[in-house]
């Protein structure tokens, strides 16, 4: 499986609360210009969605999610058989 770039979400940045209720995980800020840009750049049929990650280091970052659902047909193996081929 060939492994993608991490994409940056420029404009967002995620702190996590430690000294938060158990409800609150953090807060995200937004510099509106970098975020609007990347959006726009980054923009799928009217969504951006992102992950909010932890690194090695232990600190949480905001990244493009770029995964995309597999859409290539699968045959059915049971359609391309014929009945006296089953073995039963």
């Amino acid at each position: 499986m060939e492994k993608k770039e991490k994409v940056f979400a420029d404009g967002f940045m995620f702190k996590m609360r430690p000294d938060s209720p158990d409800f609150v995980v953090g807060s995200l800020s937004l510099k509106a210009d970098e975020a609007i840009e990347f959006i726009n750049k980054h923009t799928d049929k009217g969504w951006v969605n992102l992950n909010v990650n932890v690194g090695k280091s232990g600190k949480p970052y905001v990244e493009l999610d770029t995964w995309k659902p597999n859409t290539q047909k699968t045959e059915n193996v049971y359609e391309s058989q014929s009945v006296d081929s089953l073995p039963f």
